[in-house]
């Protein structure tokens, strides 16, 4: 788990899908871990998008339309924040898990 800038969380959210093979992904937590997004890479090709916080939905899309949804969310999500935790997963079951509040 890492704190990462928001200025560059869409190079960085790139660049970690890349490495990471299917049903992996990230999630990405504000501070107090009570907002996020989860990307699931379900195949090569096909990403999934969950968005718990101010809005509940999950999308499904190619990973070239990921940088505008994304950017999107982070606004909506992420309003006045300056970091973002990434967390790296390897299955979409650990989603489920109970975060720590600060």
């Amino acid at each position: 788990m890492a704190l990462v800038n928001i200025a560059t969380i869409l190079a960085d959210t790139r660049r970690v899908l890349k490495k990471i093979k299917p049903p992996g992904g990230i999630e990405l937590l504000s501070y107090k871990r009570n907002r996020g997004i989860a990307i699931i890479k379900k195949e090569e090709n096909l990403l999934e998008i969950r968005e718990h916080g101010y809005m509940e939905q999950t999308l499904e899309l190619p990973p070239d339309k990921l940088a505008k949804e994304l950017k999107t969310m982070l606004k909506r999500e992420f309003p006045r924040s300056r970091k973002v935790r990434l967390i790296k997963f390897s299955d979409s079951t650990e989603l489920d898990r109970i975060h720590q509040k600060i």
